[in-house]
């Protein structure tokens, strides 16, 4: 590649197969290109006083002591002029720009190099020479080695201190150095980082409400009249259940569910706050967090990024063949498609995603019918197998037919989320392919809106089912409904699905989570191991930088995009489905600060530096974080109505535990089993339908009825098996209830979103100063300049007056 002057070129010859090239920029390139790409940089020390708080007061504490990472100056800072040079704060030639700095530069003078020109063909860019396998890596240089301390006390190795103080375990507790990671990998890692740090902390004010209804559900469980009744003897003992399947599942007592009772009974009392807090916590977060990301863009000189115009993909300059008329510059240029051609592949696009979308709806279907399946294999052998087991009798009680089914069900789902994932991906990419994006920032936005859409439905469908689906249209004994005409449809547990839908999260979080951090640590470290074994190297010592850095992993073209996307489904189990799971925040808490220490270690340790990228936020990610807390609200709120037996049981208390309903005066939750459960006549049964003989239990005694989970009339009443008007109230009270709490909740979001500025007016303020001290500071520089100029020419005060005025006119 012919890079003329501006770059300076040296090569190392390893052997006939492999060279290395080390290219520099000079001082002078780099002002050029730092003038070139609006790179602002400092003109002088920043006097206005620094900020301090108690907040700040206590947080010192968790950072790094600044006698190992010096806190990085604060400077008043302009878009650099090289004409202008003397303006800026120059202390030192080699460390006015950072290594992001020019790194940035390299790639943008190297993205551009022509390498070849034939006739009217020019072909330029590193990035085609890299995907035609004439160059195998470009990459920045990592500083030094990680475990290394540097012996200059006045060039710290930036790479060992990141290492020790970001990605080393016993930093757990630190915050991150976030100034040296966006000195060292650029702005665009830096803001990854700040908002994972930032999310983090905002997890622990959510995992803290979390616990504190989780104990609350825990000590007052067994107060709850609800399992004291199902669990008496003389109540859930004498109260026969119907069969939950055709012919093999025999009758059971209510009492036999007493310790699901309890954990359902646990876990409705735990979902009282939780949407509540996860609406003003969602509101917190984004509102904050556009805050501390307004602070980052002033501190990081961002607030001003002027987003250069991207070059084309080498993909899509290799397939231009048609021309059309640019409407921006009028002028002729090439494309790869026609405006029809166009339209083809985004339809094209949109029906394979609709596709593999039905596809992954499919998968969850099979598991289903599996559920439905097991359910019955359980029910007529789990008990009996349990009772033949004498290692497995303690379990008895906890050990159910649909706890059985829902917990082997997730099992099955997580391997299944684990192995679609890998598919979808390759679809996913192979999709945006044929779309044929025509620059980077189009392809990722893309790419990021298939991937999350297909996440979303692999990871949270079978919790949707749960929670809005199972247990909803299962009729009554007599008259079950069926899914394909072969298996009986699922119900409810008598204390409600809540309980399937904690199992069904709390493996699916936890299993993504171990599985994640398992590759993201054994993966990395393997294939660096098995690149030095085969590269034999003897000693890590005796080669050079650049070869050291050769043997780590590479980023990748999509860079943090993998990152984000874990993140955001993690969100997602968060908080759309707190109100079931309210340690959710918790165990994504403490993945969460192990993934940080993972990531900051496969950066510094494992993989090769990062080209520095330039970044005011967190792209396309902000929306898409925006829709999930608006539906998170919808999702909190409808889980409580409708999946949790809340509504039902306040509905009692209030209208049926009185007269004319029942023969009591004052609100009691006492007798609301005996009103949730509806009568049935085992004599209506059918012969395709009634339990075998030789599984009815021996207790089974002139029984004439049965009982069952609905709001139903008796046999012998006019409506036999109708709805009664309980079940009317109930659903009334459901409706009522989830759309007050959704506008109550929207309501003090939006009150909340108004109240909280998205920029600090101390930092609005600082901005101002800025700005007012960098023009009178250039604009002082610019005078004394022509001052100098017109002594040197011997010119007379009144024609420099003259001169002045002109100028500044001008």
């Amino acid at each position: 590649m012919n890079m003329g002057v501006e770059l300076e070129a040296t090569q190392s010859v390893v052997d006939e197969k492999l060279i290395y090239v080390k290219v520099h920029m000079p001082f002078e390139v780099l002002c050029t290109y730092a003038e070139v790409l609006h790179i602002k940089l400092p003109i002088k020390p920043n006097d206005l006083a620094p900020q301090s708080s108690t907040y700040n007061c206590f947080t010192r504490h968790f950072y790094p002591s600044e006698d190992v990472i010096a806190k990085e100056p604060e400077f008043f800072t302009a878009p650099f002029r090289k004409d202008q040079l003397k303006c800026f704060f120059v202390k030192d030639k080699e460390q006015f720009f950072t290594p992001a700095m020019r790194s940035r530069m390299a790639y943008y003078i190297l993205s551009r190099a022509p390498y070849e020109v034939r006739g009217n063909v020019k072909k330029f860019g590193f990035n085609k020479l890299l995907d035609g396998g004439v160059y195998k890596a470009a990459y920045p240089l990592h500083d030094c080695r990680f475990n290394v301390k540097s012996k200059e006390p006045s060039c710290p190795n930036e790479r060992f201190l990141l290492f020790n103080e970001w990605a080393h375990p016993k930093s757990f507790y630190k915050m991150q150095p976030l100034d040296l990671i966006r000195c060292y990998f650029g702005e665009k890692i830096g803001i990854y980082f700040a908002w994972l740090g930032f999310y983090t902390v905002m997890l622990t004010l959510a995992a803290a409400v979390g616990l504190c209804c989780f104990i609350y559900g825990y000590t007052t469980r067994e107060s709850s009249t609800w399992s004291k009744e199902v669990c008496d003897p003389q109540i859930g003992g004498e109260i026969i259940m119907c069969p939950q399947c055709d012919k093999i599942c025999p009758y059971w007592r209510l009492n036999s569910t007493c310790e699901s009772s309890k954990v359902s009974s646990q876990t409705h009392r735990s979902t009282a706050s939780p949407l509540e807090d996860c609406g003003i916590w969602l509101t917190l977060f984004l509102e904050f967090w556009k805050r501390y990301q307004a602070k980052l863009e002033h501190d990081w000189d961002t607030v001003e990024f002027l987003q250069q115009e991207e070059q084309p993909r080498p993909e899509y300059e290799a397939k231009c063949i048609y021309e059309r008329v640019n409407p921006v510059t009028q002028e002729t240029e090439k494309v790869p498609y026609t405006a029809c051609g166009k339209c083809m592949r985004v339809s094209c696009g949109i029906g394979t995603v609709l596709f593999w979308v039905l596809l992954i709806i499919a998968s969850v279907v099979g598991v289903i019918v599996y559920r439905l399946a097991m359910f019955i294999t359980f029910s007529s052998n789990l008990h009996s197998h349990l009772n033949n087991r004498k290692e497995l009798e303690p379990f008895k009680e906890y050990v159910t037919p649909q706890m059985a089914t829902s917990i082997t069900a997730s099992f099955i789902s997580l391997i299944i989320i684990m192995i679609l994932n890998n598919v979808y991906e390759k679809v996913a990419i192979l999709i945006t392919d044929f779309e044929l994006p025509r620059t980077k920032t189009e392809y990722e936005n893309s790419l990021t809106l298939k991937m999350f859409l297909f996440q979303f439905v692999n990871y949270y469908s079978s919790c949707f089912y749960i929670a809005f689906f199972k247990g909803k249209v299962v009729g009554y004994p007599g008259e079950p409904v069926y899914w394909l005409g072969t298996f009986r449809n699922e119900e409810c547990d008598p204390g409600g699905c809540l309980t399937e839908l904690t199992t069904q999260l709390s493996i699916i979080m936890t299993g993504k989570a171990i599985w994640n951090n398992i590759q993201e640590v054994l993966l990395p470290w393997l294939k660096n191991l098995m690149f030095r074994h085969c590269t034999q190297v003897s000693s890590e010592k005796v080669i050079p930088r650049w070869e050291q850095d050769y043997q780590l992993q590479p980023m990748g073209k999509l860079g943090l995009f993998y990152e984000y996307l874990e993140m955001v489904i993690q969100f997602g189990f968060v908080t759309l489905f707190v109100a079931s799971f309210p340690l959710a925040p918790l165990l994504a808490l403490f993945n969460n600060l192990c993934e940080i220490r993972v990531d900051a270690w496969k950066y510094t340790t494992q993989s090769r530096r990062a080209v520095p990228e330039k970044a005011q936020d967190i792209g396309a990610w902000q929306p898409i974080l925006q829709g999930v807390a608006i539906l998170a609200v919808a999702t909190n709120a409808a889980i409580i109505a409708f999946t949790s037996d809340m509504i039902p049981r306040l509905v009692y208390y209030w209208a049926f535990s009185i007269s004319p309903y029942s023969g009591g005066s004052e609100h009691t939750m006492a007798g609301y089993i005996n009103s949730s459960l509806s009568v049935f006549n085992i004599s209506h049964f059918s012969e395709m339908k009634r339990p075998n003989e030789e599984i009815t239990p021996y207790w089974f005694n002139n029984i004439t009825t049965c009982r069952y989970r609905d709001f139903r009339h008796p046999p012998g009443h006019p409506n036999q098996y109708d709805f009664s008007i309980y079940y009317w109230h109930v659903i009334a009270a459901k409706l009522a209830f989830m759309i007050v709490l959704e506008h109550i909740v929207y309501f003090t979001k939006f009150i909340l979103s108004y109240m909280i500025p998205d920029v600090p007016e101390a930092l609005k303020e600082q901005i101002k100063r800025e700005r007012y001290l960098t023009q009178v500071i250039l604009h002082e520089t610019n005078i004394q300049h022509f001052k100098e100029l017109m002594k040197g020419e011997g010119s007379s005060t009144t024609k420099f007056n003259i001169f002045r005025n002109c100028t500044l006119w001008v």
